[in-house]
């Protein structure tokens, strides 16, 4: 593994990969037809508490004094959510002031009775994915444990991304940065250049 090429608190561009693997699973269950629903779109220099809960149950909040970068991928987003995470510069790798977390919108397509399945399928990846992360940060000299920087919200019924200003039924990537008060400093609907992005983390922190 090319540890030249990590450039967040754990290597996003394998991590996305793994989810985009699963999700092409996941989409295949069970699709739902849902009628469209609207959300209010956020804008920045407005500050939002929002609160979101991982597929481990831990809660977090745009408020609560991390600087977040928040990427709302579909099972198409692959490639983009990817980038994302490769342009987020070096300097903030394994800096607990700092999180990347990925909402996968199900688009409410997946039936109740499946997500607990997927909900284990996510963390099961994920705990194989940090095993793989130890060995970087081991080598970086890091001492946090890896898995606890792996944060994935899986959307089943559209609430996370409707507080991000996203239909829930729509297939719309975004990409938020929040300081630490929740403000929204920038806010893409493409992958923003490593330029942008690191204007945009530097103006957070």
């Amino acid at each position: 593994m090319n540890v030249d090429r990590i450039t967040t608190p754990f290597r996003c561009s394998t991590r996305l990969r793994v989810f985009a693997r699963s999700l092409q699973y996941f989409f295949c269950i069970a699709i739902l037809g849902v009628a469209p629903a609207q959300a209010n779109e956020l804008h920045p220099g407005n500050t939002y508490s929002l609160s979101f809960n991982d597929v481990d149950r831990q809660q977090f909040s745009t408020s609560d004094g991390h600087v977040t970068i928040i990427t709302v991928v579909t099972r198409k987003d692959e490639q983009k959510a990817q980038q994302v995470g490769d342009r987020v510069p070096r300097v903030y790798l394994g800096d607990p002031k700092f999180r990347l977390i990925m909402v996968v919108n199900f688009q409410k397509g997946i039936f109740p009775p499946l997500q607990g399945m997927i909900m284990a399928i996510i963390r099961n990846r994920l705990d194989a994915e940090a095993k793989e992360l130890q060995k970087i940060y081991t080598a970086k000299h890091l001492t946090r444990n890896p898995r606890s920087d792996i944060w994935v919200v899986a959307d089943f019924d559209g609430k996370a991304v409707s507080q991000l200003g996203i239909t829930p039924t729509s297939s719309e990537f975004a990409v938020f940065v929040f300081d630490g008060r929740g403000r929204l400093v920038r806010r893409w609907n493409d992958v923003p250049s490593a330029e942008a992005l690191a204007a945009g983390l530097a103006e957070a922190h």
